[in-house]
């Protein structure tokens, strides 16, 4: 059908044959900064490796927003068609998912697979006040019939939520019209979170067709006419070789630094790696992996959505137990720290978007070990508190001493294989051993073992 229109209105069509190689991508899980970065570069490879064809293999729970738009962008600027297909059996294209199936030149899904469910849900998370409404925020109070073209949002969205929906509408419509795809669908699964199954998807005229595996995808296309750029291309895909390009050390180093879990583990590694360095300079490993895992964690803060809150409890968190350990006050500002360090890294990410969450046992393993450096610290103190002094002339009390000469009352003896002068209201004989019980200058004040020596610790 699409071949008749374009020989009707006398739209040239190019040939894209000569056996080229069809070049698949895999974007399976999450649509994150890695993902995009992957995909970017793939296309771009694709274009100097004049391939006849991308495939985009997706299984997706959707994703980050820039991440989506960023890889929609290198789509669109593509000189290379690409066919976004939804498999094997059993994948899903939800969320960004969606966006991207619509934004490719050729729509495609494995059966028993689903799209939709693309409302935005990382919006900001509104006012914890409330705010106006969608009909408020343009000047609307009656919406229209929800599921029709054009229908908003119901009236709980505030303004900004309604502004992120309204961007989103426009966006995947837009998508539908340049890919001549259902957009009443489309919009629908924004304003609803509506999703579709493979066969329904194909019946509603979301994808282009259904197909099993590359090879029935390719015989498929074969033939069809789709709009690259400018051009109107016809493409010939029944004989293509197929190529998957694995994604490459960089992007698989991305994905695991990016990864908010291991960001934040990162991010803990380097607090307490400082923290003992501080605690005993020039032990170096510590201060060294520390330093690395710090500035690898803020990398992959930068480039993912936090909440600023949860830095700033995380920053408070580890000033606390730094405090702890250069002033220790008995686990009160350790506790508290690892409190905030938890409260930090549970609110960190927005737990809404696909794939970025924290997984409570890395929550729980943070919390456990700053809770227990804490402990550690305050178990130290106290024990440091308690026991005796052995430095400075307030380690001399309650030692022992050997009498070397008295004669009375006063005398010379022994302590630590030195030679100090004592007194004593005791009488003393030489070889007697005694006790110190207090000093004064240099002269020790004795007295005959047995009798109660108070010492400055007991105070």
């Amino acid at each position: 059908m699409l071949l008749a229109l374009a020989s009707a209105f006398g739209v040239a069509t190019a040939q894209v044959t000569d056996g080229r190689q069809a070049l698949v991508l895999q974007l399976d899980g999450p649509v994150t900064p890695a993902t995009a970065d992957y995909i970017i570069r793939g296309l771009q490879q694709a274009t100097e490796r004049d391939v006849a064809l991308v495939i985009l293999q997706m299984d997706t729970p959707g994703g980050l927003d820039t991440s989506m738009r960023d890889i929609i962008r290198a789509i669109l600027a593509s000189p290379v068609p690409v066919a976004s297909f939804v498999a094997p059996s059993g994948a899903r294209a939800a969320s960004a998912g969606t966006y991207i199936l619509y934004a490719s030149h050729i729509a495609a899904m494995a059966p028993g697979t689903n799209l939709g469910a693309a409302t935005p849900v990382a919006i900001g998370g509104g006012s914890p006040f409330g705010g106006e409404t969608d009909a408020e925020a343009d000047g609307q109070t009656a919406p229209q019939e929800e599921g029709q073209p054009g229908a908003r949002p119901p009236a709980s969205f505030n303004a900004a939520e309604a502004k992120a929906i309204n961007d989103a509408v426009a966006y995947i419509r837009g998508l539908a019209e340049l890919r001549d795809r259902n957009a009443d669908w489309a919009e629908r699964a924004v304003r609803e979170a509506a999703s579709l199954s493979s066969a329904a998807a194909a019946q509603q005229d979301v994808i282009d067709f259904t197909a099993t595996d590359f090879n029935e995808l390719l015989g498929k296309a074969d033939g069809l006419a789709v709009q690259v750029g400018q051009q109107e291309v016809r493409l010939e895909t029944s004989k293509l070789a197929i190529e998957v390009l694995e994604p490459d050390w960089r992007t698989r180093l991305l994905s695991v630094i990016t990864n908010p879990n291991v960001a934040l583990i990162l991010m803990m590694v380097g607090i307490y790696g400082l923290i003992f360095e501080f605690i005993n300079p020039g032990a170096l490993v510590p201060g060294t992996i520390g330093a690395i895992s710090l500035v690898t964690g803020l990398y992959a803060l930068a480039i993912l959505p936090v909440n600023f809150a949860g830095i700033g409890l995380l920053l408070l968190g580890t000033g606390l137990i730094v405090a702890e350990a250069l002033a220790p006050s008995f686990g009160i500002l350790g506790i508290g720290g690892a409190l905030a360090l938890m409260l930090g890294a549970t609110i960190l990410f927005d737990g809404d978007v696909p794939g970025l969450e924290i997984s409570l046992p890395v929550l729980g393993g943070i919390a456990l070990a700053s809770l227990a450096l804490s402990l550690l610290i305050a178990r130290l103190a106290v024990t440091s508190h308690r026991r005796k002094i052995v430095t400075g002339t307030e380690q001399m009390i309650g030692i022992s001493a050997m009498v070397e000469s008295w004669s009375e009352g006063a005398g010379y003896v022994i302590a630590h294989g030195e030679r100090w002068k004592a007194v004593s209201p005791e009488p003393l004989v030489p070889g007697e051993n005694v006790c110190v019980t207090g000093l004064s200058g240099l002269t020790l004040q004795v007295a005959r073992r047995g009798e109660k020596v108070l010492h400055p610790s007991d105070n």
